[in-house]
């Protein structure tokens, strides 16, 4: 054995020890996590990944529950069967139970991570974990009749990796793009402006002389293709068809689930105040960018007593405007008056806004350790796991679960909901494939100013000017440059990019007066904006659904002991630049207030505005939702896509308790009421679809009725 493997083997040693007192079920997700570290940041594809190896544990997982039914195991999913005859095997259930979730883990764990550019250090922990639980690599028989649980987990692996090659990801061909292409000619960030975009409501590719994903993978290509942009083709988990719509552009379909309609744009003869609605959300992403600054002595209680427990999310561009703090920062958080695990006041923590800015844009991006956007919800999962008040009850409800059942049905429905979360965003992405604020900015900024036509260099589609923030270069600015030659362009008071950090140890750009033509995102620049279109933001998606999820799973909105916390050591933490100048803490006291906190993160990081993010918390909220009621189905024995049962498929409800709405899924011309607790009908319908409803009923305990012939049921829902 070499020298490098030899010391691969032994960091995974230790690795691994410290893991000895965890679920089977856990290792393998561990051992994931640090697999995507080292592969290509795709978000979508790690979604995926983390979904389908989560359900191959659950699979084979449930095949020793009385109760659950399968997912995939026996079951058609789309046009994708894979057969399953129950039989008996001989042994300790836990043993026979840990046995077929590592095979199952393993086999599609390597499989899917074969050809990562970190394969070298991946499959040696995969190897090296299996080896150590005691299993036989060399037994690759999938004829589980035989009443071997080995042969059942390579069964159930073999099986993911079959679907896997035929739901609309096109792995086969390492999920390259079959028919998007780019509107726009792409932007070179080291030049001035933006001179190559024709259509300023479209994605714009980047080229670089190098680019460096945020897993600090080097890329061979120096214009990075659009990442998934028709990934809304594929096979999702609990989306449904009555939340999709199919669009065509270019006589090739493009499905979007949960459409949120077309986003801001700039256009000419503008009446319904979009070019407002776009000029000020990309204003507002540069003016956040002085808010990148230590030297500013702005201080913030970044503590739940202040931030999070947000009002409703805007819905009109004018709430937008009420929402975010154009310029001092934030959102309309309320803060949370008491920790209700402690009856007492959370405390204050005061830090330079300069700080928090900085270590919420890194902290977000892709997690702290680059597992990308869903792979963080699962360290987050894992936290709270591992925290000493957490109480391992389905819903916080009930019996307690062991280690073992709780991470499989924690993975699965995360899993389920980060996928779902994947695949809605960036069906959303592919279609409306709308503009970056590195390409709007610079685009704005060139046409000149919309402020006064009395004023130089008028354009309607110009920035506006606004003192401390956006201004016009005069004859003694120190940025009019030689003969005056940048008299009257527009000047930023913003990050002021890469430049000016020579050493990202030890440097620090912090903000000041630039050129609008050379804004920068606070990036670095071989990476400068993710590659893919903004519109919707995957981590706004991604993050509420993943809030839902844990939400309902551990039965209660807040953290364990109601505080969840990340620290980020003194010049230590940032990669950017050098920072924060003090240890500070990130604090949550609700996973929503978590969630929220990531969408703030990608306007601070340079991108995203606003019109991205509100509607990837909304359908966020939608997607989490339904993929915890259709896991909680499987858990209680509904399989899906099989049978005829009225209990079992016509109808499901969630949430089964809420503050806003409920959504019902009606299938097979089944009848709807909901009555209160006076028997008074509130609400009918017998068309079949989705039906949304909870706005318009009080606080209470209603009813939910529905009969099909001689066949009813009937279900408790709760208006909080």
């Amino acid at each position: 054995m070499n020298k490098k493997l030899n010391t691969i083997l032994f960091v995974v040693a230790i690795c691994f020890s410290s893991y000895a007192q965890q679920s089977v079920a856990r290792l393998w997700n561990e051992t994931e996590l640090k697999a995507i570290r080292v592969d290509y940041a795709r978000p979508t594809v790690h979604a995926r990944n983390l979904f389908h190896v989560s359900a191959a544990m659950f699979d084979a997982w449930s095949v020793f529950d009385a109760k659950s039914a399968h997912y995939l195991l026996g079951n058609t999913i789309g046009d994708f069967t894979l057969p399953y005859s129950p039989v008996s095997f001989l042994g300790n259930t836990d043993g026979l139970r840990d046995e077929t979730i590592s095979y199952a883990a393993y086999r599609l764990l390597v499989h899917r991570f074969k050809n990562s550019p970190g394969a070298l250090t991946s499959l040696p922990r995969f190897h090296f974990l299996f080896d150590s639980l005691g299993y036989d690599s060399a037994f690759v028989s999938t004829d589980y009749t035989t009443g071997s649980a080995a042969a059942l987990g390579n069964y159930i692996a073999q099986g993911y990796i079959n679907y896997g090659l035929q739901d609309g990801a096109n792995e086969a061909n390492a999920y390259t793009n079959l028919y998007y292409y780019p509107v726009n000619d792409a932007i070179v960030p080291t030049l001035p402006g933006n001179a190559y975009i024709k259509f300023p409501n479209k994605w714009q590719p980047i080229t670089f002389d190098t680019f460096v994903d945020q897993s600090g993978n080097v890329y061979p290509d120096k214009v990075p293709s659009f990442l998934s942009p028709e990934w809304g083709n594929v096979a999702p988990f609990a989306l449904t068809e009555f939340d999709k719509k199919t669009f065509v552009r270019n006589n090739k379909d493009y499905n979007v689930f949960h459409d949120p309609g077309t986003p801001p744009l700039l256009k000419t003869g503008d009446t319904d105040l979009t070019n407002d609605y776009y000029k000020w959300g990309f204003e507002l992403v540069s003016a956040w960018g002085s808010h990148l600054d230590t030297n500013n002595a702005t201080l913030w209680d970044i503590s739940p007593a202040t931030i999070g427990n947000n009002p409703a999310y805007p819905t009109t561009f004018e709430a937008y405007k009420s929402f975010y703090k154009f310029s001092e920062g934030g959102d309309a958080s309320r803060g949370h008056a008491i920790n209700p695990k402690t009856n007492l006041p959370y405390t204050p923590q005061l830090v330079k806004r300069g700080d928090f800015a900085r270590v919420l844009a890194e902290f977000w991006a892709d997690g702290p350790h680059s597992e990308t956007p869903p792979g963080h919800w699962f360290t987050i999962l894992n936290y709270v796991s591992d925290h000493k008040e957490v109480v391992k009850k389905y819903k916080g409800e009930g019996a307690l679960l062991s280690d073992l059942e709780w991470d499989v049905k924690a993975y699965f429905t995360l899993g389920g909901a980060v996928h779902d979360a994947a695949v809605t965003a960036w069906g959303i992405k592919g279609w409306y494939d709308y503009v970056r604020p590195i390409s709007a900015l610079r685009y704005m900024c060139d046409k000149g100013q919309r402020t006064s036509d009395t004023l130089p260099r008028y354009h309607e589609f110009g920035v506006r000017l606004i003192p401390g923030f956006i201004e016009l270069v005069d004859s003694n600015d120190a940025l009019v440059g030689a003969d005056y030659k940048h008299l009257n362009k527009i000047k930023l008071n913003t990050w002021r990019g890469p430049d000016y950090v020579g050493n990202p140890k030890t440097d620090v750009a912090n903000a000041g007066w630039i050129l609008g033509e050379n804004w920068w995102p606070y990036q670095r620049p071989t990476f400068v904006t993710p590659p893919f279109a903004g519109y919707i933001s995957g981590h706004s998606t991604f993050s509420r659904a993943a809030a839902e999820v844990l939400t309902q799973l551990t039965g209660d909105a807040y953290f364990p002991g109601g505080l969840g916390e990340f620290e980020a050591k003194k010049n230590e933490f940032l990669v950017f630049e050098e920072g924060p100048t003090e240890t500070i803490t990130l604090q949550w006291a609700t996973y929503k207030d978590a969630s929220d906190q990531t969408s703030l993160s990608r306007i601070w990081g340079g991108i995203h505005p606003p019109a991205d993010d509100i509607p990837g918390r909304i359908i966020g909220e939608k997607v989490g939702d339904l993929a915890f009621a259709t896991a909680e189905r499987i858990f209680n024995g509904w399989a899906l896509g099989t049978g005829n049962d009225l209990v079992k498929n016509d109808v499901f409800i969630y949430p089964n308790y809420s503050d806003k709405y409920f959504t019902i899924h009606l299938d097979n011309n089944a009848l709807l009421s909901v009555y209160n607790l006076f028997g008074k009908e509130v609400f009918s319908a017998s068309s079949q679809g989705e039906i949304q409803f909870g706005e318009q009923f009080l606080k209470g305990v209603f009813l939910v009725k529905v009969r099909r012939g001689n066949v009813e049921k009937t279900a408790r829902i709760i208006k909080l």
